[in-house]
């Protein structure tokens, strides 16, 4: 049952960056585009393809127990500034709740990287080699 918690929270933790990062494929990609630059961000293309290596690949890295204090790190340093650049508009309820959804997701995340994803982790077989 130790095992078992830190992977459920690895699971849900990582869930909703995996969800954004694939809604930002695709079509999502010119949608979020117009919002970055709506909200004064310019090079909007870099800016959106590193987020989306950012959220994609740290999810997984969470998810997966491989790096996963990388992957938290990765996901650290897309959600600060996200966090800070687009919901700071405290005069709207919704960017609050954002705010601090953004905040508390980010403790989690540093968390995770200092103790690490506890023992049911794919990087604990190969250190096991």
């Amino acid at each position: 049952m130790k095992g078992l918690i830190p992977l459920i929270g690895r699971l849900l933790l990582a869930s909703i960056f995996l969800q954004s990062g694939f809604s930002k494929l695709g079509e999502g990609f010119a949608s979020t585009q117009q919002y970055m630059a709506a909200n004064g961000m310019s090079a909007t293309a870099f800016w959106l393809t590193l987020g989306i290596i950012l959220e994609l690949g740290g999810a997984f890295m969470v998810i997966l127990g491989i790096y996963e204090r990388i992957g938290a790190v990765a996901l650290i340093l897309f959600l600060v500034p996200v966090t800070f650049i687009f919901h700071l508009d405290f005069s709207e309820r919704v960017q609050q709740i954002m705010f601090m959804k953004n905040i508390a997701m980010t403790g989690g995340l540093f968390l995770l990287a200092y103790f690490g994803g506890g023992p049911w982790v794919l990087d604990r077989l190969r250190r096991n080699k």
